[in-house]
Order: structure tokens, then C-alpha cells, then sequence
């Protein structure tokens, strides 16, 4: 459940269709489960199956599609009528005969939406080739368009209550990121390390306990820190060696991510040197943030501190983050690169992230930051180093 009520929902839902209707959209059919659940309050570990908020816009209330046992969890969830939550049969479900937007397309027909100007999230994990073939052909006269992104982009300024439930989950990140630094060492098997990072940020902090974070602990060592999106295996960690911990706090589905690199012995000066200058690029990139700037002015002031060293980093240093589901916690809107000229502004919050990435070693340290009204600020408070043990 959810920190919001009813109210924030609503002027979420009026901002959604403010947007629609700049797009001359009747109906926007979203997929996204963390869009569903900005809009509707709905969290359920359902997503494996097919499932959908419509928002008509000349309807007061969005309605929740989805199988049947899990209406029940919509029922408990949502704000939403429970006349506007939709169950289909279990018959749909990974069935060869019929697919669950049949069911939907059957629906927004009697619902008089059969002929409409209807957009959908073409570019998710959740919705397939299959279902917009099966939407297509059940709903022959609709016009459809791609969604583009639109209730992301809504999600994208956070309200205090949404910022709110960020600063708990960095409070879980602290905690779990120092246990995570104590727990490792040489001769700890690298399962064991993420057993202790998953019972500490589940566990949380005597205030308030942490949710599942939409993307599993990254911990790549030895020679593998450049392949940032390793996970782990059950080998011991070795003398000599670095450990790269990308980690995240949840709570209630809104995520705090940071990363922090280890050093087990005495670091390499090459090492050390690449974390200083990281460190350095990263202060720099914070003093820098503020309203009013581009996503591009920033990453500019990463590349022009890296160039006094002769360095290069392709991949961005940052992403818009907050409320997710698996496989990602980033927002797909905001990327701090080159040619993203969005200008940023008060309560975005981004996972500024400048990991430098080698064929042999890897450094990362990364925060998440609030953009406040004259500059950022980050959520969590964790000393900015190379961790030696």
C-alpha cells in the first residue's frame, strides 16, 4: 500500500490527461507497472502476466485490467471503484487460442471506445508484438499511436510525498551499504555478500522496513569491475582485489540507488588515481546541478573534467529514478548525455552515476540527488571514496 491519497492520484490522473489531450488521444492504454501504479496505487507482483490501466479521457476513473485472481489484489490496492477493476478468466492466460488483449479489445468496445484515437507504451518490458497484434485486429477502426513515454515523463517531478518515501529509501541505503562494505572481505564467498545486502535492505531501519529493489544486487570483482552488470557467483573473494557494489534502497517502491567501489589490500595507484578523479568529477557535477540547466550541460561538466586527465567516458552519467518494478529502477525519460537538452528542474531526482569502465577493472561511486530550488541534493549520506580493507 501506498503513502497517497486520494487526491494525489486525482491530480495525477489530470495531469496524464492534460497530457493526452495535447496529443488528441481518447484513450491511453498503459502497461507499465509502475505507471499503473502511479496512477491507480495498484502493486502487486502480477506483471509476468498481462495486465493494464485504461484512462479514457472522458471517463472520471481510470479501469484496471488484469487475470482474475489478481483483481482481488487491485481491490486492495487501487482507489479505483472496484466496477472499474476487470477481471479476465484464467483461460487467458499463456493460452494459444486466446490472448488477454482480445479480452481488453472486447471491453473498450462495450465501453463505447471501439472507433477512438488510442495510444499505447509500444517501448516497455510489459507489452508485447503479440499484444498489439491482438489489439489491432480487435479494435479495426481505433487509430493507434505510440504513448512515447507520456505518464513517465508526467512521473518525473516528484510531489513531497513521493520525496518523502525516497528519503526513507535512502536511509535504507546507508544502512545497508555499510553492512555491505563490513560483510565484505577476503575469503567471503560472493553469494554470501549478497545474502547479508538483501537481509539488510529488506530489513531496513527501525523506523521502517524495505521493499524488493527492481534491480538485483550489481557486484562485479577482480578483473570483471569493468562489466558493471555482473551479479554474483559463489567464488571467494581474493587478497589484491576490487568489489563494485551498485546497490539500491526501496522503500514502497521508490527507489535511492547508489554505488561504492572496494578495494581488498592495497589498491593499485592506477585504481586510486581513477577513483580520485571520479570523486573529483562527481563534486564537480553536483556544485553544478541546479534548475535551469540541461541534462547536457551536465554531463558536459563530467567530459571537461575528464579530458584534463586524457580520459573518455561514452555511456551517460545519469538517469531520472524513483518509483519502479523489475528489471529497472531508472524512469526511461531523463539520460544526463550528450543532446538530452531537458532542463532540469526542482524535485526531479536522478542517479548520477559516472562509473569509469575498463576491459580489466571498473570504478564506480554514484549518488542520487534531488534537484532542489537552487542547486541538488543527495539522498543519501555516504562518505565519497575508495573503501581500502
Amino acid at each position: 500500500m501506498f503513502s497517497f491519497d486520494k487526491n494525489e492520484y486525482l491530480q495525477r490522473l489530470q495531469n496524464v490527461k492534460a497530457k493526452m489531450a495535447e496529443r488528441g488521444l481518447d484513450v491511453l492504454l498503459i502497461t507499465d507497472p509502475a505507471n499503473i501504479a502511479y496512477i491507480s496505487g495498484y502493486n502487486s507482483w502480477s506483471f509476468y502476466v498481462h495486465q493494464m490501466l485504461v484512462v479514457m479521457i472522458d471517463e472520471e476513473e481510470p479501469v484496471w485490467i488484469g487475470r482474475f485472481m489478481d483483481a482481488i489484489s487491485a481491490r486492495k490496492t487501487c482507489w479505483l471503484k472496484h466496477e472499474n477493476i476487470v477481471g479476465y478468466s484464467d483461460n487467458y492466460v499463456q493460452s494459444d487460442v486466446r490472448h488477454p488483449m482480445d479480452f481488453v479489445a472486447e471491453e473498450l468496445i462495450k465501453r463505447g471506445k471501439g472507433n477512438k484515437a488510442i495510444a499505447v507504451e509500444m517501448d516497455n518490458y510489459y507489452f508485447t508484438a503479440q499484444c498489439f497484434a491482438s489489439l489491432t485486429k480487435g479494435l479495426p477502426n481505433c487509430k493507434f499511436t505510440d504513448a512515447k513515454g507520456l505518464v513517465n515523463w508526467v512521473r518525473v517531478i516528484k510531489s513531497e510525498n513521493e520525496i518523502a518515501l525516497m528519503e526513507r529509501a535512502a536511509r535504507i541505503m546507508e544502512k545497508g551499504m555499510q553492512d555491505a562494505i563490513n560483510k565484505c572481505n577476503v575469503g567471503v564467498r560472493e553469494c554470501d555478500l549478497a545474502a547479508e545486502i538483501y537481509r539488510s535492505f529488506i530489513t531496513g531501519t527501525e523506523e521502517f522496513g524495505g521493499d524488493y529493489a527492481s534491480i538485483v544486487p550489481l557486484m562485479p570483482s577482480g578483473e570483471n569491475t569493468g562489466a558493471c552488470h555482473l551479479t554474483w557467483t559463489d567464488r571467494k573473494y581474493q587478497e589484491g582485489e576490487t568489489v563494485v557494489l551498485e546497490l539500491a534502497g526501496c522503500h514502497q517502491r521508490y527507489h535511492s540507488p547508489m554505488a561504492r567501489t572496494i578495494f581488498l589490500g592495497t589498491p593499485t595507484q592506477k585504481l586510486a588515481d581513477t577513483a580520485e578523479i571520479t570523486v573529483e568529477g562527481l563534486n564537480k557535477v553536483l556544485d553544478f546541478i541546479k534548475p535551469g540547466v540541461t541534462a547536457e550541460e551536465v554531463e558536459a561538466v563530467w567530459s571537461d573534467n575528464l579530458k584534463k586527465y586524457g580520459l573518455f567516458k561514452e555511456s551517460r552519467i545519469g538517469y531520472s529514478t524513483g518509483l519502479n518494478y523489475p528489471p529497472d529502477w531508472g524512469e526511461h525519460t531523463i539520460s544526463v548525455r550528450p543532446g538530452d537538452k531537458t532542463v532540469l528542474q526542482p524535485n526531479m531526482t536522478l542517479h548520477i552515476i559516472p562509473g569509469m569502465y575498463f576491459e580489466n577493472y571498473g570504478v564506480e561511486i554514484s549518488e542520487a540527488i534531488r534537484v532542489t530550488e537552487n542547486g541538488c541534493k543527495t539522498l543519501a549520506n555516504f562518505e565519497r571514496k575508495l573503501f581500502v580493507k
